[in-house]
């Protein structure tokens, strides 16, 4: 069977592009509302599902002065972008344990955010769940991403698949957090998340780095065993390696409600810039964390280091 003739037949695929959430990552979220309404306009020109627009965690946590607005997402911040947001993209926001507050969220009815996903560590889903349960009940679509699955027992993550799905949460992403993960990896795991969902009626979403260069092809792996959402971002632009880049999957996908021009011309105006200022994408440290399953953090500060004691940096991560 030709590409063409299974994707046509999936209607659930939907691109959330991330670009400014993860790639606020690269720069404590000090966009200008410039860049951030570009991006929303190429993201509603070029036909994408869903633009993830910031964190929102509490002012009361994380200082201001260190963080740009999209770190806060207040609706105020984001009304002054999107206004009503009457277009066909909807918005998504993520939240942190510990960082966001639930008190702070606005009921839907009151906000232009249709999405809140949860960013959590295993250990903290509990907490991740009563974040999902008060987003739920305040009438937003609902995710979850559970990060590090790659430092985590097969039993611990069954247990906590178990408990999600017994939840109000819509989607389950699988996230490759530290781009360690192969394609036969990638493919056990999807076909695991799918068992889970398929059984509980929750949909399944992907969300890979750049480590090892294979954010796309895991996520092309992953979206043909059946995942719905896949994560993305322009010029994959994110912390550390970066993300699937958002242009490169739509032509893959090859739908026609995809429109490559418009964000083209993002690209050409806004990102040629950005990544000439920022610091993001495939080297040899986040290589090294990558195929050595470690935090990207180690990489981070070897760049800011300005080294290029490569072997080292691979002898001091294996602890020789």
């Amino acid at each position: 069977m030709g590409k063409g003739n299974w994707l046509e037949s999936r209607k659930d695929i939907k691109i959330l592009d991330c670009t400014i959430r993860d790639g606020g990552l690269i720069n404590n979220y000090h966009f200008s509302d410039e860049f951030v309404k570009a991006t929303y306009n190429a993201c509603v020109d070029s036909g994408i599902e869903y633009m993830e627009i910031g964190k929102i965690c509490s002012k009361t946590i994380m200082s201001e002065k260190e963080y740009g607005k999209f770190n806060f997402s207040e609706e105020k911040d984001i009304r002054a972008i999107v206004g009503e947001n009457n277009t066909d993209l909807k918005l998504a926001v993520m939240a942190d344990i510990g960082r966001t507050l639930k008190e702070e969220i606005l009921p839907k009815k009151d906000s232009v955010i249709d999405m809140i996903r949860v960013a959590t560590y295993i250990h903290q889903i509990p907490k991740a769940l009563e974040l999902i349960e008060d987003a739920h009940q305040k009438g937003y679509k609902t995710a979850i991403n559970i990060m590090a699955i790659s430092k985590v027992f097969e039993s611990d993550l069954d247990d906590a698949l178990k408990l999600l799905c017994d939840s109000n949460v819509d989607i389950i992403y699988l996230v490759d957090s530290f781009g360690s993960f192969y394609s036969e990896q990638i493919k056990e795991l999807t076909n695991k998340y799918m068992k889970f969902a398929k059984d509980s009626g929750k949909e399944v979403g992907i969300h890979t780095h750049n480590n090892q260069q294979l954010a796309y092809a895991n996520i092309i792996e992953s979206l043909i065993l059946g995942t719905s959402y896949l994560d993305t971002t322009i010029c994959g632009m994110g912390r550390g390696a970066g993300n699937c880049p958002t242009e490169l999957l739509m032509t893959f996908l090859k739908n026609p409600k995809y429109k490559l021009k418009p964000m083209l011309k993002f690209i050409e105006e806004y990102m040629v810039k950005m990544q000439k200022k920022e610091n993001w994408g495939y080297s040899i440290p986040y290589m090294i964390t990558g195929y050595l399953n470690e935090h990207p953090r180690s990489a981070i500060k070897f760049i800011d280091d300005n080294r290029t004691d490569f072997m080292k940096f691979d002898d001091e991560l294996k602890n020789i």
